[in-house]
C-alpha cells in the first residue's frame, strides 16, 4: 500500500517535519515502536490554529487543528523510516484540547487526528486513544498529538 499516495488522493500534501522546540528530539524509535514527539498545530513553521476552544476556536476549528498535528505527525513518522510504507499499525494517539474550563467535547475535537489516520492507512490506522482539555499548550496551540507507532520488521 502507498499510503503517500494515499494522502494525495485525499488531498493532503505533507508538511516539511517540524523542528524541535526544546530539549528533546523528535522521535525516538526502540525495536518496532516509534514514540513520536508532540505535535502542535504548525504547518512550516506557522501556527494554523492559536487559542481555546470555547473562546477564539470552536470544536469545527479545533478539529482541523488535530487534522494538523496528524499531519505533522506523518511528516515526523516518513523522517524517522523513509516512507509512510514502514507503518504497520498505529498503537496509540494521545490528544491535548486547549480549551475553557468545563470544555467536555475533547474526543469530538481529537477525531480529527483519528480520522485522519484511518482513512490514510484504513484498518492499520485504528488506535487506542486518550483526549483530554488542558489550560494551554505551547505558543497557544488548539491542539497537541503525540503518537506511538508500530512499525513494520
Amino acid at each position: 500500500m502507498n499510503y503517500e499516495a494515499k494522502l494525495n488522493e485525499l488531498g493532503l500534501t505533507l508538511p516539511n517535519p517540524p523542528a524541535v522546540a526544546g530539549a528533546y528530539v523528535p522521535f525516538i524509535r526502540t525495536g518496532n515502536l516509534l514514540y513520536c514527539a508532540g505535535q502542535i498545530s504548525a504547518l512550516n513553521g506557522a501556527m494554523t490554529h492559536v487559542g481555546q476552544v470555547g473562546k477564539e476556536q470552536t470544536v469545527e476549528t479545533a478539529y482541523e487543528s488535530a487534522k494538523v498535528c496528524a499531519l505533522n505527525t506523518l511528516a515526523v513518522i516518513k523522517l524517522a523510516t523513509g516512507s509512510l510504507d514502514s507503518v504497520k499499525q498505529i498503537v496509540l494517539v494521545t490528544g491535548f484540547v486547549n480549551a475553557i474550563s468545563g470544555f467536555e467535547n475533547s474526543p469530538a475535537v481529537i477525531n480529527g487526528a483519528s480520522e485522519l489516520f484511518g482513512k490514510v492507512f484504513g484498518d492499520a490506522g485504528k488506535h487506542a486513544r486518550a483526549a483530554v482539555a488542558a489550560a494551554g499548550l505551547p505558543k497557544g496551540s488548539t491542539t497537541e498529538i503525540q503518537v506511538i507507532v508500530e512499525l513494520k520488521s
